[in-house]
């Protein structure tokens, strides 16, 4: 098994693509909610703009979660196991010590 400088495998870093596109499809599919509602509810152009606010600092908060960068793989997962977009168990194909490792900093 080749193990790249970063530690990750092509295997642990194919596992690690497909559970990230879960975990962004989970996060959308909840913006979109929070968005139909809150459009919903808008009654006056300022309601327009807070919409415009919001959407732009969701999109980087989402920017600073998905961090796909090998140094950054463990902490960005155990930010997503503990924001509840990703369980530890759809992290299939990731060595258990990784995932000892992001199973633990989910907890703080």
């Amino acid at each position: 098994m080749e193990v790249s400088h970063s530690g990750w495998t092509p295997e642990e870093k194919e596992a690690a693509q497909k559970a990230v596109e879960l975990a962004y499809q989970r996060e959308v599919a909840a913006l979109i909610a929070t968005l139909q509602n809150r459009v919903e509810q808008a009654a006056c152009p300022n309601d327009v703009w807070s919409l415009h606010d919001f959407l732009s600092a969701k999109r980087h908060e989402m920017d600073g979660k998905f961090d796909l960068r090998d140094s950054s793989l463990i902490f960005m997962f155990a930010t997503l196991v503990k924001d509840g977009l990703l369980h530890v168990g759809e992290l299939e194909g990731i060595e258990k010590e990784k995932l000892v490792k992001i199973s633990a900093l989910a907890r703080f």
